[in-house]
């Protein structure tokens, strides 16, 4: 237990700021399965319009340090490819 009022708010802070992380990288892990799910229905265009909006939020957790820059571009890599390989 935290014994200064700093100490206290900061323990406020961090849970505070843990709800909204945790919300967030659930947002990016959302927008990845439905590009997953496009892609085993074998909808290109769909995939491609997910996949877009999925890079776009990725991105964005990069920026704020959520998600490592490697696991990125893993996801972004992994995901293009199978898009790829839809569509030849």
């Amino acid at each position: 237990m935290a014994n200064t009022k700093q100490a206290q708010k900061r323990s406020r802070q961090a849970e505070k700021h843990r709800i909204e992380n945790k919300w967030q990288i659930s947002r990016m892990n959302t927008h990845i399965k439905r590009v997953l799910s496009a892609i085993q229905n074998k909808e290109i265009d769909g995939a491609k319009t997910e996949y877009k909006a999925a890079v776009a939020i990725i991105d964005k957790l990069v920026n704020k340090g959520l998600v490592h820059k490697n696991k990125a571009a893993r996801h972004k890599s992994r995901l293009n490819k199978h898009i790829k390989a839809l569509a030849a």
